[in-house]
Formats: structure tokens, sequence, C-alpha cells
């Protein structure tokens, strides 16, 4: 892959408002989003510092979900759900779609998973990760590391699904009301949701969650996050584990119809404890010792 260097431009300048065609998915906060966009609708022709290569390449990538300004019709920031299984090309044409958003400033939140999908999820995470970027917009600035922080979008406590009081803006309470009533149902031995979260060196953020369906065997999700660029104020971390649970959600609803491909739960807790052996190449540490799986 060829060199990037600074392009010198304004980058917005390398945005360009995005053609209506066949409509937005959804508008909301001041932002018009759309579905299935390719990289190259958004760009004003190649880029400084990006090679003919990898211009022809990316521009022809599909971006599952383009956020765009209600305003200006320019792309704010651009949402990819991505499958763990990726072929070494499917890999070197990512790193290419990697350079061209770098080189125009486009912010992309990468989002892999085995479960979630563009078509059933794609509108609720626009809607969360809009949200949740306008209410950290207008949060103060704080000048005083040690004064009272303000409450993050995460942590905004309210009325949840099931009745009680918990975060609301926690992408996985759905799933969590879920579990308990396939409880009730008798469809899970455990009714807690359970998970981790942590952060590695190299940028990227992962989430796990877990139920217990049958006595020892578990519904396992596992999600990365890549946010180039992007942030929307709620911890990545946080926000891959919220993620996992939203999978966890949609696997609960296919019991009726399908047989789950199921954990062991001592497979499980090897799993933890190979992540556990990690912990030098996460950012923060492991957060998670305390998990046992006896």
């Amino acid at each position: 892959m060829g060199q990037m260097t600074s392009t010198g431009f304004d980058d917005d300048a390398r945005l360009r408002p995005l053609a209506a065609g066949r409509g937005p998915l959804l508008e909301r906060g001041g932002h018009v989003v759309y579905t299935a966009r390719r990289l190259g609708e958004l760009v004003s022709g190649r880029p400084p510092g990006v090679t003919g290569h990898q211009w022809n390449t990316a521009g022809r990538a599909t971006l599952d979900v383009v956020v765009c300004d209600g305003a200006t019709g320019r792309p704010v920031f651009a949402v990819e759900f991505t499958s763990p299984v990726a072929t070494p090309e499917a890999r070197r044409e990512m790193r290419m779609r990697d350079a061209v958003s770098a080189a125009v400033g486009l912010e992309v939140l990468r989002i892999q998973s085995a479960t979630l999908r563009p078509g059933p999820h794609g509108r609720r995470v626009a809607e969360y990760l809009i949200d949740a970027r306008r209410y950290a917009a207008g949060l103060p600035e704080q000048d005083d590391p040690a004064a009272e922080q303000p409450v993050g979008f995460r942590d905004i406590v309210g009325r949840l699904p099931d009745g009680r009081d918990g975060p609301v803006n926690d992408l996985g309470a759905i799933a969590r009301a879920a579990a308990v009533e396939a409880y009730v149902a008798r469809q899970l031995v455990d009714p807690i949701v359970r998970g981790l979260h942590v952060r590695w060196t190299n940028g990227s953020t992962e989430g796990w969650a877990w139920v217990e369906v049958r006595p020892g065997r578990c519904l396992v999700e596992r999600v990365l996050l890549w946010e180039h660029r992007f942030s929307c104020g709620v911890d990545a971390a946080r926000l891959a584990g919220d993620l996992a649970v939203t999978a966890i959600g949609e696997r609960l609803r296919q019991l009726d119809t399908d047989e789950p491909d199921l954990v062991p739960r001592i497979d499980l807790g090897r799993d933890v404890d190979r992540l556990r052996s990690r912990r030098d190449e996460m950012a923060h540490g492991f957060d998670f010792d305390h998990l046992t799986f006896d």
C-alpha cells in the first residue's frame, strides 16, 4: 500500500454532499442517514497521498451507514458492519478504505460481529450514535479534572423496558429484558446476560456477552470495534460490550425456531483465561479477574 501523506487540503472540501438517490433511511437530530453508499460517492476525486490503486479499489467499497449533516448534505461519519471471517484480500481492501477515509477526514466506526448486520441493526445504531454525539457536544467543558463530572450519555438513568430504573442508553437493555422473559418462559436457566470488555493497545476495543441457555452451555457473542477518527462520547469498550449484548438479544429471538449454537461453560472459561493472559496487550489492563466459570 502506498505511503500516506498530509493532503494539505480542507478535509470538508474533499467530502461532497451526498445525492439523495434512494432517499434517506431516517432523519434525526439535524442529520440525514443513508444506507449502502459507495465511498467514491462521498469524495470529490482522488485525494493527494492516495495511490490510484487505493482509490480505484476503495472508491467502489460500500459503506453500510452514512450519516450526513442535514443542512449541507456533507458526510459526518460512517458505520461499517463486518464479519469476523475476512480473507487476506478483504483485509487489504479494508486498509485501502481506511487510507482514503483518513485522507479526507471521514470518521468511521467499524463493527465486527458474527450476528449484527446493517439491515436489522443499522438504524438503531445510527440513532444511538447521533443522540450520543449530540449529548456529548452539549456538555460543558471541564477545565478542572477534580471537579464533579457531568453524567455521561451511557449513564443516564430512567425507566427500562422491563419497568425497572436503570441506564436507558444501554444498547443492550432490550436484550437484557428479553433474557428475563426467556427465563420466565423456561428457555434459559439463568436470566442474567453477563459480559466483559477490553481496550487493546492497537486502538481497537472488544466486548463479550453470554447467557446460560442450558445447564453448563451458553450463547456467546463477541464484538470488536475500531474507531477511525470517530467518537460518540461513550467509551468504545463499553459500547462494544453493549453491542455484544445486543447480539445476544438477536440470538434469543431465534430460540423458538433455530437450535442455538451453544458453547460449553468450561470452554468459555478457558477462552476468558486466554484473554486474561493477554493483559499486556491491553491499554488499561483487565478488569474482570473476578469472573469464574466453575
